[in-house]
């Protein structure tokens, strides 16, 4: 990091991964600017906070300023930048040094890297990684494209006694980056579905996204959702030690002498990695199909690591989710409780309520999105839904499209719907926040809003 020191740093965008930034170059005594493409009066927040550091960073505000990128000695961009933004193709052009937040990370750590790639599942898949190894006694950071960005394994006080890396990596991180080889990668799955800022066609996403496997030597591991990708002859080649996942049986699909792996058979999961495992997921305390198969991603890769079954096991029981996705809170008098604030479109909402078996309470509504109705949805909520509380803005137009349902109650606030939801609940039953609608009637965000309920239900 020495190399660093004490130079003129810019750092293009000012969002979370912004201010880990300026944290990291003001600890190398670096003379820092911030530049952002959007007007000051839309970042007001922000604004404030920065004012706040000591010292205060110099800003610009409502544009790029040539002069800016000109002066710098180093130029760091978030994942949110495009990498191919004209002033950054004129600062490398002019010798300057340009980095990605997370080529920066990447150039900074010496450990082992396991990458978490695919669509879905990257943040859940790294974090059971990561409390897998943990229980095995391994020191590991876990970052990557969610709320702890790459960066901050470089800030860690003990990154010289980190054992592993779990980095979950998206497409838009790869683009451009160099020199970055993983020990072991997963892939969970590939969507069409991309970011048009940062890639002109699905082609172009996808072959970024496969990029990575090209890292991979014979010393290293991939290991790949078999339900999803085991026509691409992409990872059916690699040149790696291959490992594969699924949800069906080896058995039953008569691949079991073909491919190593870990699958789902007679309600147990059994892996023939090094040793043959099986582990019971009766106890499996997340719920959701989705996570059955982020469980199968990181065990797979935790036995390709030689991890103990009882780490493993232990794991299947205890571990309580990603915070706001699913997140399982606690048992009181025979109810459970789970944080589903990050669900805040309708969609997202009728999966959460379909993961569980037992009946649900649900409270749902927010920010009153003119734009969105909810009539569609409506039977998936009848169906799956014991009872139904609304909170929020709107929660008269949810109560209007959604009337037949037969026990549906409005609320005045936020406290009102958890005490209320509580007490209308019985011995077996699921109290679940998987709200449909964005959070900012009340709240800042999704984090706010589930970080206050989970007080709230601490509380009861």
């Amino acid at each position: 990091m020495d190399r660093f020191n004490k130079k003129k740093i810019l750092i293009v965008g000012i969002g979370r991964t912004g201010f880990r930034l300026i944290n990291f170059f003001n600890k190398l005594d670096c003379s820092i600017r911030i530049t952002d493409i959007k007007p000051i009066f839309d970042l007001n927040k922000q604004v404030k906070k920065l004012k706040k550091l000591e010292p205060v960073p110099t800003m610009t505000f409502g544009e790029h300023r040539a002069e800016d990128f000109a002066d710098a000695d180093v130029i760091v961009y978030s994942s949110s930048i495009n990498p191919d933004m004209p002033q950054l193709q004129l600062a490398r052009q002019n010798g300057k040094e340009v980095y990605s937040e997370f080529a920066l990370a990447n150039i900074l750590c010496r450990k082992p890297i396991i990458a978490v790639c695919g669509t879905m599942g990257r943040t859940t898949v790294a974090h059971m990684i990561g409390f897998i190894l943990k229980l095995e006694g391994r020191n590991v950071f876990v970052g990557g494209t969610g709320e702890t960005p790459f960066i901050e394994y470089a800030m860690l006080p003990n990154s010289k006694e980190i054992d592993f890396a779990v980095i979950e990596v998206s497409a838009s991180q790869l683009r451009g980056l160099k020199n970055f080889h993983p020990k072991l990668v997963v892939f969970t799955n590939i969507s069409e579905k991309f970011p048009e800022n940062h890639f002109k066609s699905v082609g172009e996403f996808i072959e970024t996204k496969l990029n990575i496997i090209k890292t991979l030597s014979p010393d290293d591991t991939l290991v790949v959702n078999f339900d999803m990708l085991a026509n691409n002859s992409f990872f059916r080649n690699a040149n790696c030690q291959t490992y594969w996942y699924s949800r069906k049986s080896f058995l039953k699909m008569g691949v079991m002498n073909e491919i190593q792996g870990t699958h789902f058979h007679e309600k147990r999961i059994h892996s023939n990695i090094n040793y043959h495992s099986d582990f019971k997921v009766s106890s499996m305390r997340i719920i959701g199909q989705h996570n059955r198969e982020n469980l199968l991603a990181a065990v797979t890769a935790c036995k390709a690591l030689d991890v103990s079954d009882k780490s493993i096991q232990t794991t299947v029981e205890k571990f309580p989710g990603i915070p706001h996705r699913l997140e399982f809170l606690i048992e009181k008098n025979g109810v459970s409780f789970y944080n589903d604030s990050k669900a805040e479109t309708m969609p997202e909402l009728c999966k959460s309520i379909k993961s569980f078996k037992t009946p649900v309470i649900l409270i749902a509504g927010g920010k009153d999105i003119e734009e969105l109705e909810y009539d569609q949805y409506a039977d998936d909520i009848i169906k799956n839904v014991r009872v139904l509380v609304l909170v929020g803005e709107s929660k008269e137009r949810m109560n209007r499209a959604l009337g037949e349902h037969p026990q549906t109650y409005i609320v005045g606030s936020f406290e009102e719907s958890v005490l209320f939801a509580y007490q209308k609940s019985r011995t077996g039953d699921t109290i679940l926040l998987s709200p449909g609608s964005p959070s900012t009637d009340f709240f800042r965000d999704y984090e706010e809003r589930g970080n206050y309920f989970k007080k709230l239900v601490y509380q009861l």
